[in-house]
């Protein structure tokens, strides 16, 4: 009985705040005011033009970003028609990232041949003979204690391809 005379006097408090005397005459005429001014016009969209499609056509050359190889105009080579990279193979991992980033940490042997530490790329990874390392159809040729060769292949900017020899030197601890 102590706990429904409180909850009783709540409720008779809650249902006298809930007469129907209540002047609404400011709120009528505020609302009569802006039923009176005069509509907007909502401004049309504008007009936009249809998109036109780019086709990138120097996706073969190379990178403006990465630093130009100095060649003397006069002991240029041609690039043969017969050396040209291998479109249809599948991309390996390392190949998405720059030569110049990576550098050789170290060598593991086992049963299963010679393999080569090299950091870059977000860590260590290990690599063999065969592999691909670079942007530029880097093929792993040969790996020993102290560097890995890289046969990359590149545009001579005439049609043609060159092979353009690379090797990564063993990284010392300082």
């Amino acid at each position: 009985m102590n706990l429904l005379k409180p909850v009783l006097l709540l409720t008779v408090l809650i249902l006298s705040g809930c007469d129907g005397r209540g002047d609404f005459s400011d709120l009528q005429a505020y609302m009569d005011e802006v039923r009176a001014r005069p509509s907007g016009e909502i401004e049309p969209l504008p007009k936009f033009q249809p998109y036109e499609s780019f086709a990138y056509s120097a996706a073969a050359l190379r990178s403006p970003f990465q630093p130009p190889v100095k060649m003397d105009m006069v002991d240029r080579q041609k690039g043969s028609k017969d050396v040209k990279p291998d479109e249809a193979r599948t991309k390996q991992f390392l190949e998405g990232f720059n030569i110049e980033t990576f550098v050789m940490v170290g060598t593991l042997a086992n049963d299963a041949g010679a393999f080569a530490l090299v950091s870059g790329a977000g860590g260590v990874h290990r690599v063999r003979v065969g592999d691909y390392l670079g942007r530029n159809h880097g093929r792993i040729l040969a790996i020993d204690e102290s560097r890995v060769d890289v046969m990359e292949i590149v545009p001579d900017g005439e049609g043609g391809w060159l092979e353009r020899p690379r090797s990564l030197s063993l990284k010392e601890r300082s």
